[in-house]
């Protein structure tokens, strides 16, 4: 407790003053004066209270009894300013959660953004892949045509010249014939075209052109078929590296698209498992505040004032105001009745009670500080839900 006077009190009131006498000893005169005089500059005096018991112990009632409001006072100063604060913290709270609570459903959007761009970039490598698969496909119908257009040519060339060779054979087999005509041509005379048509001669020598020329024709045919078959070898094996081509870029964009989606599908999941953890963290957070409202409701049914109107038209910081003015309406009408009831008591009694009285404040900021932490709390858990 403070010793020093409040400043409420007046100081020139003579009940606050304590007048004492500085007597002086009764002493023995055994030694000269002026050497007693400085014996006696080193002496400390007692001072001698002149006030009667009844004026000390009412003006000390008094004095304590002031204090004591005062000191109260103080108190219920200071609590007013500490819910000040908590409320100001109450406030930022508030703002802060309502941040993180737009932050999340941005995030959330941009997750529905990016899975629906997802989707829409699955769905069009689908559509490309079976537009490739399909051109691979038609391009393999196409080269399998060609293979057995080859195949028909390379028989149809190796047929011409299995002809080629019987054909020779047989020229080789003739060439005899051919030069007995010839050596007999150059014995003949000049005039045997003079014999007419109905000679033996012309039969012979009319076959022999035409076999010549229809040589000549096959002979053409044959070259004309194997610079065929060499062009049709050469559009293969142009249509071979094309479609080899194809497939290597093909397959190298089919390796880079699994791969994105892949990567997209892993972030994707990683993505879900924070929306799965974040939301168990609001669900928790929002079982823990409802716990705490029905401990301020049931608070509230248990501490209601008529003067804050009816208790279901209460939001969560009304009731527990209301809790609070309660707690500190007992807590005054305790002061008084005890206040009314150490009136006449002695100074031993008074001073009992304050003690006892300063633990019952004690015991009621402590309660004070409690509501308030769990009212900070509640207040969190509304704000999630």
């Amino acid at each position: 407790m403070n010793s020093s006077v409040p400043t409420f009190l007046d100081k020139s009131d003579p009940r606050l003053k304590l007048t004492v006498e500085n007597r002086r000893r009764n002493i023995f005169v055994t030694q000269l004066e002026d050497t007693r005089h400085k014996e006696e500059e080193n002496v400390n005096h007692v001072p001698v209270v002149t006030e009667t018991a009844s004026r000390l112990l009412r003006a000390g009632v008094n004095t304590l009894q002031r204090t004591l409001v005062l000191e109260k006072q103080a108190e219920l100063k200071e609590v007013g300013k500490q819910l000040a604060l908590k409320r100001q913290e109450y406030k930022s709270h508030v703002q802060a959660l309502a941040q993180r609570r737009s932050e999340l459903e941005a995030k959330q959007q941009q997750t529905k953004e990016l899975a629906y761009k997802f989707e829409e970039f699955v769905s069009d490598n689908e559509t490309k892949r079976r537009r490739a698969l399909k051109k691979y496909q038609d391009a393999q119908q196409q080269s399998i045509l060609k293979q057995r257009e080859i195949e028909d040519l390379t028989g149809q060339l190796r047929k011409l010249q299995l002809r080629q060779q019987v054909l020779k054979e047989r020229l080789a087999k003739y060439k005899i014939y051919e030069d007995y005509l010839v050596k007999t041509l150059e014995y003949l005379p000049k005039s045997y075209l003079k014999y007419g048509s109905g000679s033996l001669v012309m039969p012979i020598i009319r076959r022999h052109e035409t076999l010549s020329v229809t040589h000549q024709e096959l002979l053409q045919s044959l070259e004309h078929k194997e610079e065929e078959l060499e062009h049709s070898q050469q559009q293969l094996h142009t249509l071979k590296q094309e479609h080899n081509i194809k497939q290597l870029m093909a397959n190298q964009k089919l390796s880079e698209l699994q791969t994105q989606w892949e990567r997209l599908k892993e972030k994707n999941k990683q993505t879900e498992i924070n929306i799965q953890t974040n939301r168990d963290q609001a669900r928790d957070q929002a079982e823990e505040g409802g716990s705490i409202l029905m401990a301020i409701h049931n608070l509230a049914e248990q501490c209601y004032l008529p003067a804050y109107g009816p208790l279901g038209n209460m939001n969560v910081l009304t009731m527990m105001d209301m809790v609070k003015e309660y707690i500190l309406e007992k807590a005054d009408t305790e002061k008084r009745a005890k206040k009314m009831m150490d009136c006449g008591s002695t100074v031993t009694s008074g001073t009992a009670l304050v003690d006892k009285r300063q633990r019952g404040s004690l015991k009621s900021i402590n309660s004070k500080t409690q509501l308030k932490s769990s009212s900070k709390i509640s207040r969190k858990s509304l704000t999630f839900r």
